[in-house]
């Protein structure tokens, strides 16, 4: 496999993110290759009317993988003055009610989270507040104690994880500084008080214990529930009430108070800057109809291979300075033919991909159909590896919201009338509505939802609605009618 292959496989594989490290990367190892500006609109975008699904594609990317080296490309330093497209990030997007890309439909807002600010906004980044992590927050809180105790506290700091749970053992710390385990015990008990409320506990019960001592709820009743949650957890209302020696009322306040703490303190401090998800292509309504599908360009710059300075440069040094010349010359053309044939194979299995799930994007997830790569890859002519790489790590925003590409590919359910089979995605969405509609205490077994969605029209058998509620984590029927008494007595 010759590096060029390696490299067009790898660039079908990336998100827009990745690829713009990537191009970083090459701009800092290649001196002939410059960014100037956005991607050219040319290869960005398609229009596609309802009745017409045809893409122009002048070259498929299995052609391009096959034809070799990219020594003999003709170099594509072309500055393309005219765009017809200009909404390359969602900034660029009319603002709600003003229309979209055609004047009829706004992508811009949650859908495409992450992807704002204009040219001379600031970055999403520079938004965010800077946050101390957990770690940095407690040793921040140290002053005040001894030499000692702050080495004892430092190693329990460092195995409080994430959440804000203590997970070591106070013995090895104990034997691995030289001291008693009852000091290492009382250091432990200090940043127990520390802040956020409830860190260095080591159980559920432990933390809660601490939350309702800063809350000063920590009476014996209390105390005794903190220590039964297991019962709790299994809705035994009247063994609580009767070891905890409270009545319905009072048992029902001390849940609601439960119901307020944190089982995660730790969380509530900022770990680093949450990474936003880029949309990779936008898909909207035409005025006429049909379907406008863009790649967003707001994070590919242009690539030119400046011409001037290798000819400056090729008249002046040695053989290997030549060669090294040469050698970058014939890497920039292939790159950029390789970005030029990667936004037109993205662009065209984007718009197979609209076509085939049209239905989804007029109406909705039940509308959602059964589909897989060898579909899509059979009907634009490439091969199933070629479309699984394009759909890889990249995003699809639309009217509905963000959707992984990966999203639109699900499983068939058989209809129980005999008639076009269904996505499995639509079912579990079928199955979690019929769970949201429990009302009352009725609590659907996964025997009554495999009868509501045979109703429904979906052959199904119960291990697939049990197998797919649990994938959408969502509880047992019994887990559910726990849940259920717990909200109750809490009300």
């Amino acid at each position: 496999m010759t590096p060029q292959l390696q490299q067009a496989i790898k660039l079908l594989a990336l998100s827009n993110l990745e690829l713009e490290s990537y191009i970083n990367g090459e701009l800092e190892r290649n001196p002939l290759l410059e960014a100037a500006g956005e991607s050219p609109a040319e290869v960005s975008t398609a229009e596609i009317a309802s009745d017409d699904w045809s893409v122009p594609d002048p070259a498929g990317s299995d052609q391009l993988i096959a034809a070799g080296g990219g020594d003999a490309d003709a170099p594509l330093d072309v500055d393309h003055g005219v765009e017809t497209f200009h909404h390359d990030c969602a900034s660029d997007m009319p603002a709600p009610g003003t229309g979209g890309l055609d004047g009829s439909l706004s992508v811009a807002g949650p859908s495409v989270a992450g992807a704002g600010g204009g040219e001379d906004s600031e970055g999403f980044d520079a938004t965010l507040a800077a946050e101390l992590s957990l770690h940095d927050m407690l040793l921040a809180q140290l002053a005040g104690m001894d030499h000692v105790e702050q080495a004892i506290a430092r190693h329990i700091i460092d195995l409080i994880d994430e959440s804000g749970y203590f997970t070591g053992d106070l013995n090895e710390i104990g034997a691995r500084l030289h001291v008693p385990t009852a000091d290492v015990e009382a250091v432990l008990k200090i940043v127990q008080t520390f802040e956020p409320t409830g860190v260095g506990a080591r159980s559920l019960g432990e933390c809660l214990a601490l939350q309702a001592i800063e809350a000063d709820r920590h009476d014996p009743a209390m105390a005794t529930l903190l220590s039964n949650l297991d019962l709790l957890a299994r809705g035994e209302m009247a063994t609580l009430r009767r070891i905890c020696g409270v009545d319905a009322e009072d048992l029902a306040d001390m849940i609601a108070e439960l119901r307020g703490y944190n089982p995660k303190p730790g969380l509530v401090c900022g770990g680093g800057h949450a990474q936003p998800i880029l949309p990779d292509i936008f898909v909207a309504r035409t005025a006429s109809g049909g379907w406008a599908v863009e790649i967003n360009a707001a994070t590919l710059p242009r690539l030119l291979v400046n011409r001037s300075y290798y000819a400056e440069l090729s008249g002046t040094g040695g053989k290997s300075a030549k060669s090294f010349l040469s050698d970058c010359l014939q890497s920039a053309n292939w790159l950029i033919k390789a970005l030029d044939q990667r936004q037109r194979t993205i662009i065209k299995v984007a718009t197979e991909l609209v076509r085939q799930q049209e239905a989804f994007f007029l109406h909705g997830v039940q509308h959602l159909k059964p589909l897989n790569l060898r579909a899509i890859a059979d009907a634009i002519g490439m091969h199933e590896s070629t479309v699984s790489r394009v759909t890889s790590n990249k995003y699809l925003s639309c009217e509905r919201g963000l959707f992984e590409l990966k999203y639109f590919f699900t499983s068939a359910i058989q209809a129980s009338d005999g008639g076009d089979a269904v996505s499995a995605e639509s079912v579990k969405t079928k199955i979690r509505e019929l769970i949201d509609s429990e009302r009352g205490g009725k609590i659907l077994s996964d025997d009554k939802l495999v009868e509501l969605l045979n109703e429904a029209g979906f052959d199904i058998a119960r291990r697939t609605v049990a197998k797919y509620r649990e994938g959408m984590g969502i509880g047992s029927s019994v887990e559910r009618r726990r849940a259920a008494a717990i909200q109750s007595a809490a009300a």
